[in-house]
């Protein structure tokens, strides 16, 4: 995740987070990077979601996976004995932290990962998911090796 948010800046990268879910334990098994297909006509669409978005929205502020590559990473997944369980992107010169745009379009049941990537280098990286209030709340990310 890191490599791709360094490899596309100053533009936000976007993937899929692949895994199982466990009650309230997701375990990550996979990441898939995709495409960030944000483009105009993206942008009027989100508009009518959000409505919040604004005209110069770009690439280097906002990221949309597209409907195919959602649908192919749930085929991948389900062929595998696995879920989707979770999205990434990176805010080029931003801290880690969701902003609005991410809260208005965000799912209660994924996980939500954010790499701050400053003046090209990653450098921090928090896990995110939405509440029943509609607030994201921080979650631990703990590494298992083995």
């Amino acid at each position: 995740m890191q490599s791709h948010a360094e490899r596309v800046y100053p533009e936000e990268c976007c993937g899929l987070l692949l895994g199982q879910l466990t009650g309230d334990i997701k375990t990550l098994i996979e990441v898939l990077p995709t495409e960030n297909s944000w483009n105009e006509e993206t942008a009027e669409v989100f508009q009518t979601i959000e409505g919040i978005v604004q005209p110069s929205s770009t690439k280097r502020n906002r990221f949309s996976i597209a409907p195919d590559e959602m649908f192919k990473a749930q085929k991948q997944a389900r062929d595998r004995q696995l879920d989707i369980i979770g999205i990434y992107h990176s805010h080029p010169d931003h801290p880690a932290v969701p902003s609005e745009s991410d809260r208005a379009i965000a799912w209660s049941q994924y996980s939500y990962i954010i790499i701050s990537v400053q003046q090209g280098v990653a450098c921090d990286i928090l896990s995110w998911s939405l509440d029943s209030d509609r607030h994201f709340r921080r979650e631990e990310i703990l590494t298992v090796n083995g």
